[in-house]
């Protein structure tokens, strides 16, 4: 069943398989050989300010240097708590040249979320801005934190520009709490403590961890995803092998920009942006917010890019507003959605404003993290999650692992070079979500059909239960989102006593003139008796992960 959609790579020219690397290599070997070979360009941009190739690996190698020399043993865990700037890659590329693995933290975590990452991960250096600094004051001593490392946003930015930032945000916007952390260092102390001639290259193979990629939590305990150097190169690589009929192969052009506005520190924005970035000599324009739509207009008319990976909720955003639909979007060849189903009437509208299609992709932090992805010549949003990427395996399996037909439902499930290795420290949750023929089990169901391409219907936690019919919101969503005065909506399973459960909506109106009876109504020319929402609550906004992604679980509270 898996190989079905080979014909498909035969369609769209895009490679059946990818050759990967030796194991004695990893990613060290990708980031020196592209730092002398793109030394003069562009890597990473931010409030203007550019950090080149050569700045990058610098600037990384000295990091690598300090860390070194607190004497700690290869393989130490690294948190790193930033939004994105510059001193994001800097450190990022720094712990994977040390040695060490990188453990991605959300800024937004409050001290009980720190609290239990740091003591999973058991992370003995923490790198973070300023900014979140308040946080982790409240959690010392109770973590395996040995070193604290503190950056303020405008560290990189050069004196006079990065001052006056500095200022703004601690006098004029207040956005930095009193914080006292003892025994801290500054990230410029940091990075000028230790020459760059003392750093010492460790071996690495591609079997070594490279990050741990926490889960957001949302089926328990955030559990860290293992990532290997070869989970990533692999995923690199197959990424490139897709890419490429849009971008040509070999080296990229260093006009394109990819458009950076999701956090470095998710998985869909670490891949896709920065190491995808780095490998082919393509700048990322760093968006620190992407919520601030005036400001994310202001630099898609600024550096005009090439590639715009984002969420729904973004891409619906921006196609709601005046100003962006007025941008110059020529440059544009890849759009690409993820970490959350794209609607086809966000797709539409998109495609209406900017002549590019989303091409939407599918992966998890488990599989770090493209598993599939529809074809980039492709002319139309099919509202699938494409095909498996090259050395990819998909299968649709039913509760017990068992294999189902073409056109069956059934748990989505990966098999390839970029799953995990395991959940960290968890062989017990490891166990859970591995099949005895070596595939991940999402946890997210699907169907396949019989060109290969796989269609979700949603997450199994996410289904509601009526009258003993499984009804999945998003095919709700969908639908209800198609109504002219409705700009967002999600719907959730609710208690009844009659049917167990009845969807209930939450609505953003578009146009404020609309009534519950309207949404109803429409639900009712739309969808069959039992998928009926049988409640509406209208919201200013609906609650949000940092990457966009809407909560059902905090709707739920």
């Amino acid at each position: 069943m898996e190989k079905i959609w080979f014909a498909e790579y035969h369609k769209t020219g895009i490679p059946e398989t990818v050759e990967l690397p030796a194991e004695n290599t990893s990613l060290l070997d990708i980031f020196e050989r592209n730092f002398k070979k793109f030394s003069s360009r562009d890597a990473f941009i931010f409030m203007d300010k550019t950090l080149t190739f050569d700045e990058l690996d610098i600037a990384s190698r000295k990091f690598a240097a300090y860390l070194q020399s607190l004497g700690l043993a290869k393989g130490t865990r690294v948190a790193v708590m930033m939004p994105n700037v510059l001193q994001y890659p800097v450190v990022a590329v720094g712990v994977f040249r040390a040695g060490f693995v990188l453990v991605n933290v959300n800024p937004l975590y409050t001290a009980r979320e720190l609290e239990h990452q740091l003591n999973d991960s058991g992370a003995e250096v923490l790198v973070i801005i300023e900014n979140f600094a308040a946080v982790y004051q409240s959690i010392i001593g109770k973590t395996p934190v040995k070193h604290v490392v503190v950056a303020s946003v405008g560290d990189m930015l050069g004196l006079v520009k990065g001052t006056l930032v500095n200022f703004v945000l601690r006098k004029v916007r207040k956005q930095i709490p009193a914080w006292d952390i003892p025994g801290h260092i500054s990230f410029n102390t940091a990075i000028n403590k230790v020459s760059a001639n003392q750093y010492k290259r460790p071996q690495l193979t591609l079997s070594d961890t490279a990050v741990l990629q926490y889960t957001g939590g949302t089926t328990g305990v955030s559990k860290g995803a293992e990532l290997t150097h070869r989970n990533l190169v692999s995923n690199m690589l197959q990424c490139d092998a897709i890419f490429q009929s849009k971008f040509g192969p070999g080296d990229g052009s260093p006009e394109d920009r990819i458009f950076c506005a999701l956090p470095l520190y998710h998985i869909f924005a670490f891949m896709v942006c920065a190491l995808y970035g780095m490998y082919k000599g393509q700048p990322n324009v760093l968006i620190p917010n992407p919520r601030d739509l005036p400001a994310v207009i202001k630099e898609l008319r600024k550096y005009k890019p090439n590639f715009f990976p984002a969420v729904n909720t973004l891409f619906n955003a921006l196609v709601h507003n005046e100003e962006f639909k007025q941008l110059d979007h020529s440059n544009m060849k890849i759009a690409m959605g993820g970490g959350m189903a794209v609607l086809p009437s966000t797709a539409e509208a998109w495609k209406k404003v900017t002549g590019t299609v989303i091409i939407e992709g599918y992966g998890l932090s488990e599989t770090s993290p493209v598993a599939s992805v529809n074809p980039p010549a492709s002319e139309e949003f099919s509202g699938t999650i494409g095909i498996p990427l090259p050395l990819t395996d998909i299968a649709i399996l039913d509760d017990e692992g068992n294999h189902l037909a073409i056109g069956e439902q059934g748990e989505i499930s990966i098999r390839g070079p970029q799953v995990m290795k395991g959940y960290w420290n968890r062989p017990d949750e490891t166990a859970k979500v591995m099949s005895s023929d070596g595939f991940f089990r999402t946890g997210d169901i699907g169907i396949m059909n019989d060109r290969g391409f796989v269609k979700i219907v949603d997450r199994k936690k996410d289904m509601i239960l009526v009258s003993g019919f499984n009804v999945y919101p998003s095919e709700i969503e969908e639908v209800i989102a198609t109504h002219p005065k409705v700009l967002e909506v999600a719907a959730i399973g609710v208690a009844d006593e009659k049917s167990g459960e009845v969807p209930k909506l939450f609505v953003v109106k578009k146009d404020p003139s609309l009534t519950t009876e309207e949404v109803l109504a429409y639900a009712k020319e739309n969808l069959t008796g039992y998928k009926r929402p049988r409640y509406v609550e209208f919201m200013d906004e609906l609650p949000k992960s940092n990457v966009g992604k809407i909560l059902r679980k905090d709707l739920r509270k």
